[in-house]
């Protein structure tokens, strides 16, 4: 048996003898699915608009995985 958990997950009671293995769902599909839908020009458009651009080495980098983040949670 194999348990896909969620987060926040607090578990079950079992009384008996069991072989659990508890591992993350394959979720490779699922960012790169998410990555697929960006549109480059929002992206672009919303990283230049950040406040939190330092101009320090790797800022759009930086810009951009964020703004991604922020998108990946709010979907």
């Amino acid at each position: 048996m194999t348990l896909y958990v969620a987060k926040g997950w607090k578990g079950v009671q079992f009384e008996g003898l069991a072989n659990v293995v508890v591992e993350p769902t394959d979720v490779r599909h699922v960012v790169a699915g998410f990555l697929d839908a960006v549109d480059w020009r929002k992206l672009d458009e919303a990283v230049l608009a950040r406040d939190d651009l330092d101009g320090g080495p790797g800022e759009l980098t930086r810009g951009m995985l964020a703004q991604l983040r922020e998108w990946a949670l709010s979907a």
